[in-house]
């Protein structure tokens, strides 16, 4: 594959998947069983519904997303049925050298914690926190949310950054079924999970919510890291 072909693919992905918002509801969209209408986005992601349009349509027109037909029962129903929006089979790749992320993450980690050995944990968790209050204002927090929007929330946040979740609603639980960092995050829990309880507690910081939120890493390859969210949260002022 030539240069130009491999610089074309990589700008025609960034052009439109390199939006963080956008990015997570194509990742939502391949993973959800069910087609994803503009309220459902809005609603999941805390954005307004024409910015949610604005997105589906931009995944739509580029081939990552193709408008379905609504369920039966709406179908029978009076008036104009929404639009709903399904993942199409479209394939994603671009053939470049294999990127260690994880070889990456483990010898920065070596370095930190030789340089400044001393409260290693504490260090990555502010950094992490001071990103996800970052990233919360790039892609824009949901107003007035309460307990469910702000998690769907962070959950669309993390999802962008490659992290797939489940929340456990009754249990006030996020669980993390997918870690970006991989083998990183489990030789390395000190640091990498650190981090990662810092960007979410960042973003819940952001959105006005809670901070105080509680990760337990997982300690072997296919188990879920949990991450305790408090359910009372605090209202915003």
């Amino acid at each position: 594959m030539s240069q130009s072909v491999v610089e074309q693919q990589i700008a025609d992905l960034t052009s439109v998947l390199g939006d963080p918002t956008r990015r997570a509801i194509y990742i939502a969209a391949r993973e959800s069983s069910e087609s994803l209408t503009v309220g459902k986005v809005a609603e999941l992601f805390g954005i307004h519904r024409n910015l949610a349009r604005h997105h589906l349509e931009k995944l739509t027109q580029e081939g990552y997303l193709q408008v379905g037909d609504p369920p039966p029962p709406l179908a029978r129903r009076a008036g104009r049925p929404p639009k709903h929006y399904e993942s199409t089979l479209r394939h994603i790749e671009i053939t470049y050298p294999t990127l260690r992320y994880d070889l990456l993450v483990e010898l920065l980690t070596k370095i930190v914690s030789r340089i400044s050995p001393d409260h290693l944990s504490q260090v990555a968790e502010q950094v992490g926190r001071e990103y996800g209050q970052e990233l919360a204002d790039e892609i824009g927090t949901p107003e007035d949310a309460g307990y469910k929007e702000a998690v769907r929330g962070v959950m669309g946040a993390m999802s962008g950054m490659g992290f797939a979740m489940n929340p456990d609603w009754d249990g006030g639980r996020l669980l993390t079924y997918h870690c970006p960092f991989g083998e990183a995050a489990l030789s390395n829990p000190e640091v990498v999970c650190s981090l990662d309880r810092g960007i979410i507690s960042g973003l819940f910081e952001a959105i006005e919510r809670c901070s105080e939120t509680v990760l337990h890493p997982h300690r072997v390859r296919h188990e879920d890291c949990v991450t305790e969210i408090p359910v009372e949260i605090t209202a915003r002022s």
